[in-house]
């Protein structure tokens, strides 16, 4: 079994890790263009009918509605612009994350709560699509075929783990 296992199942796993992780970036960038161009969409919509956004805010109890209306319109149509040309994905992946994170209390708290008792509801809500993609660009960074990559390639170093944070 050991010499089955060694010869042939081991080979050609890597194979098939081999392949599939050639396929990160491209992936990546699949996720990024097309949540950024959604991302962008919707915060262009809300722009151009802010005094609606603001009504909406107020109405769902949402503190300073006009400053927040503004800010999460502003965050959505340039971060999904960025998001797309992977320009500080990971900071906008955090940003994002939080938007849809405050969506889904704000607006559609039940579903957020409903994550394990009644899964189907948490994921059929409007923010998840756009929360679980902004998480994987937080998580898994931009991949290759982005201008983070680009720009910054030659400037990452391992960062040395202090011992506070250290198992």
């Amino acid at each position: 079994m050991k010499q089955l296992v060694e010869n042939y199942i081991a080979p050609a796993y890597g194979v098939l890790i081999k392949a599939g992780s050639s396929l990160q970036s491209l992936f990546l960038l699949a996720v990024r263009l097309y949540w950024g161009w959604q991302f962008m969409q919707t915060g262009w919509g809300k722009l151009h009918n802010i005094p609606h956004v603001i009504q909406f805010f107020t109405s769902l109890g949402i503190p300073m509605p006009g400053f927040n209306a503004w800010f999460v319109s502003l965050t959505e149509f340039v971060g999904g612009i960025l998001l797309a040309l992977g320009l500080g994905s990971r900071l906008l992946g955090l940003l994002l994350a939080g938007d849809m994170l405050v969506a889904y209390i704000a607006s559609d708290r039940e579903a957020l709560f409903s994550v394990f008792s009644n899964p189907g509801k948490f994921y059929n809500a409007d923010p998840y699509t756009f929360l679980f993609a902004s998480l994987m660009v937080l998580i898994f960074g931009p991949g290759r075929i982005s201008l983070d990559h680009y720009l910054f390639e030659g400037t990452r170093e391992a960062v040395p783990v202090s011992s506070s944070f250290a198992a």
